[in-house]
């Protein structure tokens, strides 16, 4: 990433003009921490950029005509091998005013920024819900060969759509559409909603097997609690059991859930949680929780289950401890990240959307990711190998 000259952007005049300036990370971590109409993504926080080595970052902020910043962006930049361009990422980005009609206001800045830096290209994920479908509507569609696309939403968001449209109408491409490099974050999440909710609340809305095994895990002295980062090594030999088992390979050092838990703690201490689950004083799970800033959403990030005493319950113990902490924190949603879009129930792929189902919440298929050539048609080779770094996941 080159050197930009100046230290703000701006591309109008008048008292609804905005500048974007490049923050202080102390700066923009209150930023996001103060309330507002969104809540920041754990990737969208300096700390964030401190997890991805590899990447450059940048800290950007926009300001009003009254001086007051507004709106907030992490910005990952990855310089391409062999040559001196890079791409410009951001993940579950920006946190700007999407409500806003004059969305090129917010936008334009940004651009012209990116631009400056040498960036061929940017790819962004408008933190906003597109459709949602209850636990309910989903469980009622399964069968073979349906997918979640093929089931009538319970709600579309106007914000979403509307969102959608302008960015189509401004140049901008929806990821994967055309065939090629999906989204790097999930586009299809599971949220349980917890504002407004009790524990009795939170326990009627699970199914009947969620329960069970819960009481399960209860009867047979299955014990949860929160441990320090000394328990991480154990945590990322139960997750490469998990991978194993499941077939899947997230690609993760055990380096890196370290640098994760010490970042983010030290940006704000307990974003980070590892939750474990003992039976006769062996780990037989262990589980992630990030929290937001604002404290208004939390996520369970990474799961990891032994392969034996799995008839004791441990993840369905760990994930109602879980809900009833962040409950209890004030959060209003449980984000339990991706599922599959899979609602055959032959499918090996259902069976961890049906795992998640039984919580009672909600699949949200999100905005998903969106890119823009910044200097005309990007290069095949440097689309292609964009995507490499972003979908190799």
């Amino acid at each position: 990433m080159t050197t930009h000259q100046r230290s703000e952007h701006t591309t109008r005049t008048g008292p609804s003009a905005l500048r974007l300036r490049v923050l202080p990370a102390e700066v923009h971590a209150a930023l996001l921490r103060a309330p507002g109409p969104y809540t920041a993504s754990f990737l969208q926080t300096p700390a964030w950029a401190r997890v991805k080595a590899g990447w450059q970052a940048q800290s950007l902020g926009w300001v009003d005509a009254r001086e007051r910043l507004v709106g907030s962006a992490l910005v990952l930049f990855r310089q391409l091998p062999g040559v001196r361009r890079s791409f410009a990422y951001l993940p579950e980005g920006p946190l700007v005013d999407w409500a806003d009609p004059q969305l090129d206001r917010w936008l334009e800045p940004l651009l012209d920024h990116l631009r400056g830096t040498g960036a061929f290209a940017v790819r962004m994920g408008p933190p906003l819900a597109y459709r949602r479908w209850t636990a309910r509507t989903l469980k009622d569609a399964a069968g073979p060969g349906r997918r979640v696309a093929d089931v009538l939403p319970d709600l579309v968001e106007p914000l979403g759509a509307a969102v959608s449209d302008r960015l189509r109408d401004a140049g901008w491409r929806r990821c994967g559409e055309d065939g090629q490099g999906g989204d790097a974050q999930p586009r299809l999440v599971f949220e349980v909603p917890l504002a407004g909710r009790s524990l009795d609340d939170l326990w009627t809305g699970l199914n009947q097997e969620w329960r069970r095994n819960i009481k399960k895990a209860a009867k047979s002295r299955v014990y949860t609690r929160i441990e320090g980062p000394e328990a991480l090594p154990a945590f990322h030999n139960l997750l490469r059991i998990t991978e194993r088992r499941d077939g899947f390979d997230l690609g993760r050092s055990l380096e890196y859930y370290q640098r994760q838990y010490a970042e983010l703690n030290a940006e704000a201490p307990g974003r980070m949680r590892l939750y474990t689950a003992r039976h006769e004083g062996e780990m037989l799970a262990a589980h992630t929780l990030l929290t937001a800033p604002d404290g208004n959403r939390v996520w369970y990030q990474t799961g990891a289950s032994a392969d034996h005493r799995r008839e004791v319950r441990p993840s369905n113990a760990l994930q109602w401890r879980m809900l009833c902490d962040a409950q209890s924190m004030g959060a209003a949603v449980y984000d339990m990240r991706g599922v599959t879009d899979d609602l055959d129930p032959a499918a090996r792929a259902h069976g961890l959307l049906r795992w998640k189902l039984g919580t009672g919440g909600d699949a949200v298929e999100t905005l998903g990711e969106w890119e823009l050539p910044l200097h005309g048609a990007v290069n095949k080779t440097l689309h292609r190998a964009m995507h490499a770094y972003l979908t190799h996941r």
